[in-house]
């Protein structure tokens, strides 16, 4: 076996994410069910291994990448998680986002194609993680939403990046502006998946896609995805870096702060309150006519 091979999948001990290969795919779930699949630094670093795994074994031919259980994909960063480690610690945002980085890019540059089987919701970066893969199937039942400006982030981790590629500039602003829900239906017009089908046939439309794609050439469509990569690489090299700094750096303060307390109490952000407090403004402006009946 040369050491560039992959490893039986059974070798794995992860215990955030299940692995599987079979029939020239790699199937890789995020197994965290109870907590809406989303992502935590040991799941970001199972993900790693097994994306690079899946890239280094010549018996897989295409990925496909999905959520365990049927509510959610992935609904993005463990707000817990932040809660925990970042509020007391900004600056290990940083290397958090190291991490989340890196697992990004190895799925990116896999080498082969992806899919991603939308079982569930798709929040936050779990929308940056499927749009990280090639080709997207949903469930006619799930919705894709973004809630960064509504819970203390900035969606600089492939949203701002490649939503106005792939659903136009004003429909990205839509998405990430109003934090709404973005229907299986809706997310197939705006061209945000690739199909949507009843839940009972997600598997055998998964299946169909995965034999479409495994009755072509390797190499030739290595270098064709290399080459659509194009766009998605030039924005995301020349802001990802940038955005770690500014989110590593905003991690402490208010917005952030007040907005995952909110969140871990399971209460509405008061954003009137944030809005007068920040810039050190108390009060809202007084005018012109209150400032006359003063006088």
């Amino acid at each position: 076996m040369s050491t560039y091979s992959g490893l039986p999948h059974k070798s794995f001990r992860f215990k955030y994410i299940l692995y599987e290969k079979k029939r020239w795919t790699a199937f890789i779930t995020i197994n965290r069910p109870d907590v809406h699949n989303c992502l935590n630094l040991e799941s970001l670093r199972e993900l790693g291994a097994a994306f690079e795994d899946a890239a280094w074994d010549d018996g897989v031919a295409v990925v496909v990448l999905t959520g365990a259980g049927n509510k959610a994909f992935c609904t993005g960063a463990d707000l817990k998680e932040w809660h925990r480690d970042f509020l007391p610690n900004p600056g290990d945002f940083h290397k958090w986002m190291g991490v989340f980085i890196e697992t990004f890019e190895r799925l990116r540059n896999i080498g082969k194609p992806t899919i991603a089987r939308l079982n569930g919701m798709v929040v936050g970066g779990g929308n940056e993680l499927q749009m990280s893969c090639d080709l997207a199937i949903a469930a006619d039942d799930v919705y894709i939403r973004h809630v960064g400006t509504e819970h203390g982030s900035v969606p600089a981790a492939g949203a701002t990046q490649w939503l106005p590629l792939i659903v136009g500039d004003r429909r990205a602003r839509e998405i990430l502006f109003f934090c709404e829900k973005i229907t299986a239906r809706k997310a197939l017009e705006w061209g945000l998946v690739n199909e949507v089908v009843p839940r009972g046939e997600l598997d055998e439309a998964v299946e169909r896609m995965v034999h479409k794609l495994v009755k072509k050439l390797p190499e030739c469509t290595r270098y064709t995805k290399q080459q659509l990569n194009f766009w998605k690489d030039l924005s995301w090299a020349m802001t990802i870096g940038h955005a770690r700094d500014w989110l590593t750096t905003h991690t402490g303060s208010d917005e952030v702060r007040l907005s995952i307390e909110a969140f871990m109490n399971k209460q509405p952000v008061d954003y009137e309150r944030i809005r007068r407090t920040s810039g050190g403004v108390r009060t809202a402006p007084e005018t012109q006519k209150q400032r006359k009946k003063k006088d």
